[in-house]
């Protein structure tokens, strides 16, 4: 029989597939002092450090249920508020204060899940035995380039609906003139989005700019950029901007299903030009881009992500939605919620 979190708002089926992929759910810089509360597939989920190991584990002491959230921390793990019981490494339990002289019995471990720490971020997998790896981001391993991991943006929205929307190209101009795009270039020239084993690619060549960037790098009436867009099965994305000059910039989208009607959206970005630029002033600038989309993907409908091709109209511009709506149904996903 399936374990489902209480209140799950997925089908049991679909919850059962998701739980086998890596998602982000907080990022590392953010693991300090205090256990850090996160939420993925509606499963309550605490955060902490101890002794330099991050450890991932469910929001509950298995004493007396108190969430390990609200308790404190020290260099040895996380302490709950209630009983003082603590917890280490591997979430085993490594102090009793009432009965400090006594053997610690094992059913007071945690039941944690396993963790990557990758382009700032850290991951976890709710299944035990997942065969699925952590997706790729082109460049963050190079040397010479700028790193940057943005602060998570919640969305009143399903993930699949948020990812839809990065995919899109036909949109800039319509929802994204305040940042990067011209509202008159409004053509989508034809683009060809290929399967791979992890989900698909595409190459979109178009005149429409990205910004900021030095004057070396922005683009002319003359010059076409190109964005190389990367879906990963189910909810992550990257999309590599082609600058003047070998000059790159990649952009991770990686939703967090938080259930199947809130997303937690964590974006890292790498580039190799412009090595000294604020970080602040690119931090904002993303989030300004991901808020002018929010309400969009926060008022859709239906909320869910129709797999079946034949509840939507559609547009020539949309291939790449309709091929990770493809993907998505090959690897075995449904309506993933009902409204």
């Amino acid at each position: 029989m399936t374990y489902l979190p209480k209140n799950c708002t997925f089908t049991s089926e679909d919850w059962t597939r998701l739980a086998q992929y890596w998602y982000p759910i907080a990022r590392v810089q953010d693991i300090v002092e205090k256990p850090l509360k996160a939420v993925l597939l509606d499963e309550q989920l605490v955060v902490y450090q101890a002794e330099g190991q991050i450890v991932v584990a469910k929001d509950v002491c298995p004493h007396r249920g108190v969430p390990l959230s609200l308790g404190t921390c020290d260099k040895q793990g996380v302490i709950c508020p209630y009983h003082g019981l603590r917890f280490g490494q591997q979430g085993k339990c490594n102090r009793v204060p009432s009965s400090p002289e006594q053997p610690i019995a094992s059913k007071l471990n945690l039941f944690t899940y396993p963790t990557i720490q990758k382009y700032g971020l850290v991951w976890t997998c709710l299944a035990q035995d997942t065969t699925q790896d952590v997706p790729h981001m082109p460049m963050w391993d190079q040397a010479d380039t700028q790193k940057i991991t943005c602060p998570p943006v919640d969305i009143a929205g399903f993930a699949g609906r948020q990812v839809e929307g990065f995919l899109d190209v036909a949109h800039f101009a319509w929802i994204h003139s305040g940042t990067f795009a011209d509202p008159d270039n409004q053509f989508v020239a034809d683009y060809t989005p290929k399967e791979t084993p992890y989900g698909f690619e595409a190459d979109y060549w178009s005149t429409v700019g990205n910004y900021p960037a030095s004057e070396n790098f922005k683009g002319t009436p003359d010059f076409k950029w190109l964005r190389h867009f990367e879906l990963h099965v189910p909810f992550t994305a990257t999309l590599t901007i082609h600058f003047r000059n070998q000059g790159k910039m990649v952009i991770m989208n990686a939703a967090c299903p938080v259930s199947a009607k809130q997303t937690r959206l964590f974006a890292p970005v790498v580039k190799n030009f412009d090595l000294d630029d604020s970080e602040q002033d690119i931090i904002d600038y993303n989030i300004k881009i991901f808020e002018e989309d929010r309400l969009m993907v926060e008022t859709q409908k239906p909320e869910c992500l129709p797999l079946d091709l034949s509840l939507e109209a559609h547009i020539p511009a949309d291939r790449s939605s309709i091929m990770f709506r493809r993907c998505l149904k090959k690897a075995g996903f449904s309506e993933f919620f009902l409204v």
